[in-house]
């Protein structure tokens, strides 16, 4: 197994580490943990491409990781009332529709490389999560919104409709030759 593959792992093990411990109210922790899961998407890539270990585990695994990570942090936050359940079913939307033009892409011999978009996607929404496990919401008495939730939420929202439509636009040849 290589080490890019290891550090892939590394990340998966991490989810159920952060839920548990966002859950159970350890929001520094929680934090920690996510920030140390984010990073490693990034050393994992850059130990894949520099060492040369990019494998098909690899290929599969990582963005599968990236994910489930984002997708565990959102949950946590829809149950929490910080996010609303609408805006994590369209990040969900938007990466089966892509996972699926994908399959069609693989299925013609073509693979779709993820456009700057989505790497800025990705980034803006893990900055995000990050910015809502580290400043909790407002206390029960306070009768003031939660404009960092707010504001988070529009941001991945955005940055998601507009990657998804940018990835579809681009590669709209695809569906041209589905039977």
């Amino acid at each position: 197994m290589t080490t890019a593959n290891k550090i892939t792992i590394f990340r998966v093990l991490m989810i159920p580490v952060f839920l548990v411990l966002a859950y159970s109210g350890r929001m520094i922790w929680a934090f920690v943990v996510f920030v140390l899961a984010s990073l490693s998407d990034m050393l994992d890539g850059y130990v894949a491409r520099h060492y040369n270990q990019i494998t098909n585990f690899g290929k599969f695994m990582d963005p599968l990781a990236d994910k489930v990570l984002v997708m565990a942090a959102m949950c946590f936050f829809v149950e929490s009332g910080r996010m609303p359940g609408w805006a994590l079913a369209i990040v969900l939307l938007r990466e089966f529709a892509v996972s699926g033009m994908r399959l069609i892409a693989v299925e013609q011999g073509r693979v779709i490389a993820a456009a700057w978009s989505g790497k800025i996607k990705t980034t803006a929404t893990m900055i995000c999560l990050c910015l809502m496990l580290l400043f909790p919401a407002p206390g029960p008495g306070d009768s003031a919104p939660d404009l960092l939730a707010i504001l988070c939420t529009w941001v991945i929202l955005v940055t998601t409709v507009y990657s998804g439509a940018e990835y579809f636009y681009k590669n709209r040849d695809v569906f041209r030759n589905v039977k």
